[in-house]
């Protein structure tokens, strides 16, 4: 479903695409399960949340929907989609964007913020059609477009943003601040399938088969730090649709099907994610610390050679 603006609310049975933690902590009996930004939520805890803290999450899940949700036609991003001019965006879009111009550079341009219009053409649009609108052209150049100045976004042409590479990682990020500072520090986060884990307790995490949710292909230990995945079977509909977009042709990659990725924060495991759908790990590696795993279309299994999980493949 598009991304809707939600207040942390029950939900009954979530699914968690990418990665499935394997068993309960036995340390975090408490769950907190809702839906927010168009997908299930479940928060980990050792003691049920606070009434003022469920409320600050979500409020923090609000005001980052209303900037950077591309289906809201009142967000920030909707507005800067039409015009030109320059915007200022909330604090936490300096590490965003920094995130992203890195990735930029790193991938030859192709992890951008401005895949949005691309996946519009293909159906992935605010009514959620689904339906091809035939027309396919490269994603614009961030040069060509955007001037980020730290706080300040100039566009020079009308821009439609789309920061679902990393985005919801990042937001996991900053529910984990919320919780920190409410002086909650045992905690494991799940926004179906993009994990934070903080506490003494590791746990362990299955990678789900991108073409089968009853296996996984292996397993990996989560110890304070975050672990996102990315595959073209999820957020995808038609024939080789899909929301991994490649900015050359504007049209989903075929490649690689399924990335993994353990990083520090989920905002940088997110990103990688996506950019190891396009360049080898070694393009990343003097960026960025991280272990990762990927799968090919004709089910070749790649991982970093410190892998200190277990692959059934």
């Amino acid at each position: 479903m598009p991304s809707q603006p939600s207040r942390p609310t029950p939900s009954s049975n979530p699914t968690f695409p990418g990665t499935v933690p394997l068993s309960a902590n036995p340390a975090l009996p408490s769950e907190l399960r809702f839906e927010a930004i168009g997908t299930p939520w479940q928060v980990d805890t050792a003691m049920s949340l606070p009434a003022a803290v469920q409320h600050s999450v979500g409020d923090l899940i609000e005001r980052f929907d209303a900037t950077w949700s591309r289906f809201r036609e009142d967000s920030l991003v909707s507005r800067i989609a039409g015009s030109t001019g320059t915007w200022v965006f909330p604090p936490e879009a300096a590490a965003l964007f920094q995130l992203y111009r890195t990735l930029y550079d790193a991938t030859g341009g192709a992890v951008t913020p401005l895949v949005g219009r691309a996946l519009e053409n293909l159906g992935y649009d605010r009514a959620y059609s689904l339906r091809p609108t035939g027309v396919t052209e490269p994603v614009p150049r961030w040069e060509d477009v955007l001037q980020w100045n730290g706080h300040a976004l100039t566009t020079i042409a009308p821009s439609l943003i789309d920061v679902g590479a990393a985005g919801k990682g990042y937001l996991v990020d900053l529910v984990g601040e919320v919780l920190h500072g409410a002086g909650i520090s045992d905690f494991v986060i799940d926004a179906s399938g993009d994990l934070v884990h903080a506490g003494a307790s590791p746990i362990r995490v299955a990678l789900e088969h991108p073409l089968d949710a009853t296996k996984a292909i292996g397993v990996m230990q989560l110890d304070n730090a975050a672990l996102c995945a990315s595959s073209t079977s999820r957020r995808a509909w038609g024939d080789g649709l899909h929301h991994i977009i490649d900015p050359v042709t504007g049209l989903p990659t075929s490649e690689v099907i399924a990335t993994w990725v353990r990083a520090p924060t989920g905002l940088i495991a997110d990103g990688l994610s996506t950019a190891l759908f396009f360049v080898e790990a070694a393009r990343l590696i003097g960026h960025f610390d991280f272990t990762f795993v990927r799968m090919f279309r004709n089910g070749r299994v790649e991982h970093s050679p410190d892998f200190d999980g277990e692959l059934f493949v």
